[in-house]
């Protein structure tokens, strides 16, 4: 084959893997289809990668093939090892192994430039940037999502770090990257001013992601992941590569509407979410809270004969149900109610759990109906229309607080009113706070009830009580 139909193949093929990653990811959108856009998306990128092993300026294909085997096997055993109450922790580091990418493609990319260059040909201002651009993003993405990672499994603190001029200090490190940034491309030979900047940009992520408190992780990993696109669409434009450029911007374009969307159900702006510091509460917070009145636990013996009578039933899931691998004894006690003639729904806050789609993704492992996930607006209008409702390690998301204490840091933010129902069960290890560290006044509400314990035992001995 010419090099000329090679190179005709290759972006034809690039053009079918373009669409591909854009039905896939329309595909994403909805539960229900979610699956078959992930398998379309995984072929168009399949197809991709096959296709560019054609370029004829690839030599060494023994060395990307060993890099398939033993990436495609990594990926096989963390995707079997990794357990549900992993996954936020696992796509951090996928974003970061992305920016880590690009850094690297970035830096491959710098030294062919620079290899080839001559006093008449030399390397392109627009190359630089891009190349500059690659390796900057695909830095501060690594060590913030490497930071993110640590907070989200807790081997650190979820607290945010703050201090004094915090943001003058990430502000004077940010100006030392682009002044480094002006004298690399002045004088590219010189790799003083890229080694400097490199590691001014790892500083960068880590810099970046101390001040975020664990509540906003949601928001953190879609930044990241956004940045992580960018990172590689920055790649793509360095290395001439049509496809990796077409990647990296639905990337980088999803994950910034998918951080529009968390703010947005957290009722705060993206600034807020990073330079708040939010998740330092204070301990007068938590003392009014608690002086607001007596918990009343129950046992789930008597909770059995509340739910034997009730007609209608909506289960909120949380952070606890994915730690308490409990998903599978909701779906059964779904199941039982629904033969006792009960409605039972279920109802999502954008942010529960600690990623985007967390307790969708824990809820169709074990195979609850897609039309059953009802979402925040849904829910609420009917909400005092149900005899009970049950959350299961929800805290934050379902905290009146953030209605009625303007004190709050959540203040404002929009919840599921499970406060409102007839009754509410809340289902805990421990009067704990949740991951944002804010006491919950939902639990001190008359017509709640307490069920401590593991989520799931909680959940079994109901099971059992109907059987």
């Amino acid at each position: 084959m010419s090099a000329e139909n090679t190179e005709l193949l290759i972006n034809l093929v690039y053009v079918v893997s373009a669409v591909l990653f854009i039905l896939g990811l329309k595909l994403l959108g909805s539960p229900a289809t979610a699956r078959t856009g992930n398998l379309i998306s995984s072929g168009g990128m399949f197809l991709a990668v096959v296709v560019t092993l054609l370029d004829q300026q690839i030599i060494e294909y023994e060395y990307i093939l060993a890099g398939i085997v033993i990436g495609g096997l990594i990926g096989a055993v963390i995707a079997r090892m990794v357990e549900m109450t992993s996954m936020p922790e696992m796509v951090a580091l996928f974003n970061g192994f992305g920016g880590l990418a690009s850094l690297l493609v970035g830096w491959a990319a710098l030294s062919v430039a620079l290899l080839t260059a001559t006093a008449i040909n030399p390397v392109s201002v627009f190359t630089l940037v891009t190349i500059f651009l690659s390796i900057l993003i695909g830095g501060l993405t690594f060590t913030g999502s490497v930071l993110a990672y640590g907070k989200l499994s807790e081997k650190i603190s979820g607290r945010p770090f703050v201090y004094s001029g915090q943001r003058v200090v990430n502000s004077l490190i940010l100006i030392a990257v682009l002044v480094c940034a002006g004298l690399f491309i002045q004088d590219p030979s010189d790799l003083n001013w890229l080694y400097l900047a490199v590691a001014l940009s790892l500083v960068l992520g880590v810099m970046f992601v101390l001040p975020i408190g664990g509540a906003d992780m949601p928001v953190v990993i879609s930044l990241l992941n956004s940045f992580s696109g960018i990172a590689a669409a920055a790649a793509g434009f360095a290395i001439g590569n049509t496809l990796l450029i077409v990647a990296g911007s639905l990337v980088g374009a999803s994950g910034i509407i998918l951080t529009n969307i968390m703010c947005k159900a957290m009722n705060r702006s993206l600034s807020n979410v990073l330079f708040s510091g939010f998740g330092a509460v204070s301990s007068s917070t938590s003392t009014a809270v608690i002086e607001q009145g007596e918990v009343k636990p129950l046992s789930a013996e008597d909770a059995y004969y509340i739910l034997e009578a009730a007609t209608s039933i909506v289960i909120i899931p949380g952070y606890g149900m994915a730690v308490a691998q409990a998903q599978h004894v909701v779906k059964e006690l779904q199941q039982l109610l629904e033969k006792n003639d009960a409605e039972v729904v279920y109802a999502i806050h954008p942010v529960a759990g600690r990623m985007p789609g967390h307790m969708n993704v824990l809820l169709a492992e074990a195979d609850v109906p897609y039309d059953l996930l009802l979402e925040m607006d849904q829910i609420n209008p009917r909400m005092d229309t149900f005899d009970v409702a049950i959350v299961i390690g929800a805290n934050d998301v379902v905290n009146p607080a953030a209605r009625e204490i303007e004190s709050s840091p959540i203040y404002g933010m929009p919840i599921i009113n499970v406060d409102q129902a007839r009754t509410v069960f809340v289902l805990k290890r421990s009067m704990a706070s949740g991951f944002a560290g804010i006491d919950n006044p939902l639990f001190f509400k008359e017509n709640t009830r307490m069920l401590f314990g593991d989520a799931k035992e909680t959940l079994g001995k109901l099971i059992k009580a109907f059987d």
